[in-house]
Formats: C-alpha cells, structure tokens, sequence
C-alpha cells in the first residue's frame, strides 16, 4: 500500500501502479483511527510512571512501525490519590491498528502491567477521525 506521503510527492506515479484520484487521498485521511488508553495512576508513581512512558514504552509502540504519532495529555479533573491521562496513539488505518493488537499490543501491555500495574488502571477507546483542520 502507498502511503499519503508517497502519494503526494511528484514522483508518486513510479510508486504506485496506478495513480491515486484525489478521492482515493481523502479515503486515506478519513481512514486515521485513534487509540486512546486513559490511565489513572498513583500519585506515589505519577512522575516515574510519565517519565518511562515518554522515555521508552512510547517510543516502543512507535517503533512497531503501526503508528504514525502519539500525545500524552493530563485530564483536568479532581482525583482523589492520582491524576489520569489520555495516551493518544494515531494509526494511518484500522488495518495498522489491527495488526497492531495482534502482533505487538499484548507483549506491550504486560511490559505496562509488570512495571506500574498495581498502580495504574486503564481502559482502551478506539476512535476514527473523521475531520482534522490541519489537513
């Protein structure tokens, strides 16, 4: 499959076998899927918990090759004991996204589990951007 980028350079036509349709690039962002895992964590394992994910377990779900970026942003609520999170992860496609959960995600997750999960809990939201106003 070519990707956007490839797509929208002026040599796509010795990429592809075929030229994409403008049609066929808006099919292609209107297919970015959205992974977000909202964590709360433990006040006591906030900071290392933040730190280990922007220094390595991000950095190892990008590495997948199966997302294209990912944002941590803290959620503005009172919490009692703990702050929460919202860790985005963006996929070009539920194909990526799908072949993420089967080959990578368990393996990642129980990284997440063995190092903070007596502190943490999660819960996964799986979303599909429909409009972007940077495209």
């Amino acid at each position: 499959m070519v990707s956007v980028i490839q797509a929208c350079s002026p040599y796509a036509f010795l990429l592809m076998p075929y030229a994409l349709s403008p049609f066929d690039l808006i099919r292609n962002f209107a297919q970015m899927i959205l992974y977000n895992v909202t964590v709360s964590i433990d006040q006591t394992a906030e900071e290392a918990w933040l730190e280990w994910m922007k220094a390595e377990h991000i950095p190892d779900v990008i590495a997948t090759g199966y997302f294209i970026q990912a944002r941590i942003a803290r959620i503005l609520a009172e919490e009692e004991g703990g702050k929460s999170y919202s860790v985005q992860y963006f996929a070009k496609s539920m194909a990526d996204f799908e072949a993420y959960e089967r080959t990578e995600a368990a393996r990642l997750r129980k990284d997440h589990q063995d190092k903070f999960g007596a502190q943490t809990a999660a819960f996964r939201t799986l979303l599909h951007i429909v409009h972007d106003s940077n495209e």
